[in-house]
């Protein structure tokens, strides 16, 4: 599957995995974590960035813990629709990016967000895209968390082009160690949780306080 047809399958999607399916779930264990670890490392005036933003749900959290410069960036249009809906002071209080990743990201400046999530988001992101994770660690000033499927990667020699697996049969899922991905980028890990799906790490700029 090449990089065009992952991104439009993300950007058409229904159903299972849709913007819709997001928000009816609502603000999980992962979204608690995320916003934990930002409370800790860079406070609720941070400018905060998530990539993969769907229908807002770990944002909005954000949002009733009392941030409130919210970005997201999202490649399906029917989330921003959802969100009005689903969470309205959000989708009011929030700047939002319909496009890729791979559009939006060169355009920003270094250092453009405090912080910058991504939750099962990078995970899908298709080895011939792979040079947006520089500019990932680029626009972040202080913190990066990701929340992703490492699945096999402990102790491997796994590089940015990754295994890869299809979720349902239907859309790729490309296991990378992301410790080693962003420590690359010359961002230095400050913790690493493994759950029994995902694996969440906290990356810092090496010029960001402890």
């Amino acid at each position: 599957m090449d990089p065009d047809t992952v991104r439009r399958e993300w950007a058409d999607r229904t159903g299972t995995y849709s913007p819709e399916f997001y928000a009816h779930l609502g603000p999980n264990a992962t979204s608690e974590a995320v916003r934990t670890t930002l409370l800790e490392r860079v406070g609720r005036d941070a400018s905060v960035l998530e990539l993969g933003c769907s229908s807002g749900r770990h944002l909005a959290h954000l949002t009733d813990g009392g941030f409130s410069d919210l970005h997201g960036i999202e490649v399906n249009a029917d989330a921003f629709d959802v969100m009005a809906d689903a969470f309205p002071t959000l989708h009011e209080q929030g700047e939002f990016y319909h496009d890729t990743m791979e559009a939006v990201l060169p355009e920003l400046d270094d250092g453009a967000f405090d912080a910058v999530f991504s939750v099962e988001t990078l995970q899908h992101v298709h080895p011939e895209s792979a040079w947006v994770f520089d500019d990932v660690a680029r626009v972040t000033a202080d913190t990066l968390v990701t929340v992703e499927n490492e699945e096999g990667t402990e102790g491997a020699e796994v590089d940015d082009d990754a295994d890869v697996n299809y979720v349902d049969g239907e859309f790729p899922l490309y296991y990378r160690d992301w410790g080693r991905v962003f420590t690359d980028r010359g961002l230095v890990k400050v913790a690493t949780e493994r759950g029994k799906r995902d694996v969440r790490r906290v990356f810092r700029q090496p010029d960001a306080g402890e």
